[in-house]
């Protein structure tokens, strides 16, 4: 337990023997004032239950702390604000925890599955699918580090009209070319006939219109889309043409996204597929009907009511007997609780399918599966570029391949102009110009709360100042360039007496679990990276105030480095958990 949470602990303890009131947690913050004392302490919440004015509360949980505790050193209020020095064994006592405890994980006996990537076989992935994946990805680390078993999954959407449009362009337009025969990464080769498709089915539309049709009616009567559906109803009808052309179709797709998915960091425990599980989907619903929980229409197609539940009316089957997504995320859903021992399920899907998500719960509850009070959508705000949206079926994307590349370019160009990696081979420059562009990429996309949209800029990201990747992995590796000069191992030290710099820094290395369990209960890797960066300040403050290298003092020197090498530790796997590398030298 951290200094804080002690003192939170006992603050509880006092206010409930002391003032009889329970479950008032006041909160302990480090001290930014000039008032001496290393922590502050509000006492507003205690004036209302207890009518007294707050410089007195404060007075009287200072002394309780000092008689009731081995904790205080000294105490002072100022306007209600209760600062409090802390003994400096209890610095020395927390940073024995620290380092003692730095690797040891409580596993909480309980697993849990996070859905990320999750993308469609007609186009590569883009910068919105690189938010999608570093998110999906560290909440899975995060998970990981506070002790659950994690499941790294993601369902392919390799079905449906959109997969058809690119096979029926590459079948009108293609001229038997292949990925191969153009030198085309695979998924943009794919992608490519996508926007065929789409380039061709708006020519046929205004051609509609120009002979008296209206748009909407031209949509449906065009016949690149009426070609389309026929392919999609003949792919779920088995016909072997049309499947042998979508099964070499997305291969090629599959090979270019792993190739992505290397360069990204990203992996995955489990690969589904919505072209098997849609079929279990269909299955659920008929049941559905069965119970009478679902309905269908003179049509034939089937609908979920759900205006009870303050929501609409779901369709289920199209009148064709066609699934729909919601079909499909059902049977996938159903299956994975089957075939995996989880708890929990956590979607890692974009804000736009907020609704989907609260009517697909909603369905696997009313079908009485009891478990779908476990199902959360990690839902966050979209990516955006200083030029405005993407849009794909347009070929307007900016490709995720691209944007990793124009990364390393950038970092490579910053790192060469600054000089920061001379000395170093060839192979290893190249190295870590990959490793400081992805730091740049990931740190920037994953510092902004998920819940928020984002603007990416690439060159901001890409700063070796400020709250930046590249700033964090200066810091790290100018502390390996340090216990390298000192030739450093660990060795137990005297106590010394700690300075402010100090004991901020212990501080800050005691959150680390803390924040954590933080980031897992909250699912926001946001949390880790704020953490590091506050970490990586602290530690330069820390450098900037105190001796190390040329101290005299041997016992005093040691503790420096110790502290600095838990710091390395901290921030490297801090890092981890956002699926950033580290370089030794900058």
């Amino acid at each position: 337990m951290n200094i804080k949470d002690i003192l939170e602990e006992k603050l509880s303890e006092i206010i409930l023997n002391v003032y009889q009131l329970k479950d008032i947690n006041l909160e302990v913050q480090e001290n930014k004032t000039e008032f001496e004392g290393d922590f502050t302490i509000v006492t507003f919440p205690l004036v209302k239950q207890l009518k007294k004015n707050p410089e007195s509360i404060g007075v009287e949980l200072g002394e309780a702390l000092t008689e009731q505790t081995e904790l205080l050193e000294s105490f002072n209020v100022v306007k209600g604000f209760l600062n409090v020095k802390v003994k400096n064994q209890f610095f020395v006592d927390q940073f024995r925890w620290v380092t003692e405890g730095f690797s040891k994980i409580e596993k909480k006996n309980s697993a849990v599955m996070v859905e990320y990537s999750s993308p469609n076989t007609n186009k590569p992935l883009h910068l919105g699918h690189v938010r999608n994946n570093l998110l999906g990805f560290s909440v899975a680390q995060i998970l990981k580090e506070a002790g659950y078993d994690v499941i790294k999954s993601q369902i392919i959407n390799d079905r449906g009209i959109h997969i058809c449009k690119s096979m029926l362009a590459w079948e009108k337009f293609g001229k038997g070319e292949t990925p191969e025969t153009t030198n085309t990464k695979g998924d943009k080769f794919v992608g490519n006939y996508y926007v065929e498709f789409d380039k061709n089915y708006k020519k046929e539309i205004s051609e509609l219109v120009a002979q008296g049709s209206t748009e909407d009616q031209a949509k449906k009567d065009a016949p690149l889309i009426v070609e389309a559906q026929k392919m999609l109803l003949d792919w779920e009808n088995g016909d072997e043409t049309v499947r042998n052309l979508w099964k070499e179709m997305n291969s090629w797709v599959y090979k270019g996204f792993s190739e992505t998915y290397k360069r990204l960091g990203v992996d995955f425990d489990q690969v589904q597929y919505e072209s098997n599980t849609y079929i279990l989907g269909k299955d659920l619903i008929q049941q559905g009907l069965e119970k009478g929980i679902l309905y269908q229409k003179e049509d034939g197609s089937v609908w979920c009511d759900l205006t009870d539940e303050g929501l609409d009316q779901k369709l289920l089957l199209r009148s064709d007997g066609t699934s729909v997504y919601m079909t499909q995320d059902l049977g996938t859903a159903v299956e994975r609780f089957k075939e995996n021992n989880i708890q929990k399920l956590i979607y890692t899907v974009g804000n736009e399918q907020d609704y989907h998500f609260q009517v697909l719960f909603k369905i696997l509850k009313k079908l009485g599966y009891s478990w779908a009070d476990q199902l959360f959508h990690l839902s966050y705000g979209m990516v955006e570029l200083p030029n405005g949206k993407m849009k794909s079926r347009e070929g307007t994307v900016v490709d995720a391949d691209d944007l990793m590349q124009g990364m390393y370019e950038e970092a490579k160009l910053k790192a060469t102009e600054q000089g920061r990696l001379e000395g170093l081979l060839d192979e290893e420059k190249e190295v870590s110009y990959e490793i400081i562009g992805q730091a740049a990429l990931k740190y920037f996309m994953l510092k902004v709360d998920p819940k928020k949209k984002m603007l990416f800029n690439p060159e901001e990201s890409i700063d070796f100042n400020g709250n930046t990747g590249p700033f964090i992995l200066y810091t790290y590796a100018r502390i390996q360039s340090l216990l390298s000069k000192a030739n450093y191992q660990h060795k137990e030290v005297a106590v010394v007496e700690f300075n402010q710099p100090e004991k901020e820094l212990i501080m800050l290395l005691s959150n680390y679990k803390g924040i954590v369990e933080k980031a897992a209960e909250s699912l926001s890797p946001a949390l880790v990276a704020n953490y590091l960066y506050d970490l990586v300040k602290s530690y330069n403050s820390f450098y900037q105030s105190n001796k190390i290298l040329i101290l005299e003092d041997e016992n005093l020197k040691q503790a420096r480095l110790n502290l600095s090498d838990l710091t390395a530790k901290t921030i490297q796997k801090s890092l981890g958990l956002l699926g950033i590398g580290t370089v030794n030298r900058m």
